[in-house]
C-alpha cells in the first residue's frame, strides 16, 4: 500500500494505492474507493515511486486562460455558515454568486459538470454567501465544500 498527496487546481487529493493486479489498480481518493484500469502499460506495486518522489514528480497543472468573468476570480475560501457540498465529483464550470450576495434556499449558486452533464448546485438555506471555496475549472470530489451560506 502506497500513499500520495496531490494538489490539482488548488484541490488536495490523498491517494492510496491498495493493490495492483495486471492493468487494474484498487485505489482510494480522499477515502472513496475506485478500481482504475491503466491503459497502455502495466505497473507493479514494487515499481511505484516513494511518496517524496511522487510529490516532486507531480507536475503543476498548466495555467488555463481564465474566462473574463467575475466568477473566474480566485476562490475566497470558506466562511461561517452552512456548507453547500458537491453531490458528486465534477468540474466547476460557473460560479453564479459572489461573497456577501443574498441567496434563497433552492437558488442555483454554481454549475458543476459531471459525466458531460451540467448540474445546477443550489443553496440549501436562505442567507448571504460567506465564502466561495472553489474557482471555475476546479476539479472537485463528492463532499467538497463549494460555497458557504450564513
Amino acid at each position: 500500500m502506497k500513499q500520495y498527496k496531490y494538489k490539482v487546481n488548488g484541490a488536495q487529493y490523498d491517494v492510496t494505492i491498495d493493490s495492483i493486479s495486471g492493468s487494474v489498480a484498487k485505489v482510494e481518493v480522499n477515502g472513496i474507493p475506485f478500481e482504475v484500469e491503466m491503459q497502455g502499460s502495466t505497473l507493479v506495486e514494487e515499481a511505484l515511486p516513494t511518496q517524496a518522489a511522487a510529490e516532486a514528480a507531480a507536475p503543476a497543472p498548466a495555467a488555463a486562460p481564465a474566462p473574463e468573468t467575475p466568477a473566474a476570480a480566485p476562490a475566497a475560501g470558506p466562511g461561517a455558515g452552512t456548507p453547500v457540498k458537491a453531490p458528486l465529483p465534477g468540474v466547476v464550470t460557473k460560479i453564479l454568486v459572489s461573497p456577501g450576495q443574498a441567496v434563497k434556499k433552492g437558488e442555483t449558486v454554481l454549475v458543476l459538470e459531471a459525466m458531460k452533464m451540467e448540474n445546477n448546485i443550489a443553496a440549501e438555506t436562505d442567507g448571504k454567501v460567506t465564502g466561495i471555496c472553489v474557482s471555475v475549472g476546479d476539479s472537485v470530489m463528492e463532499g467538497t465544500t463549494l460555497v458557504t451560506v450564513g
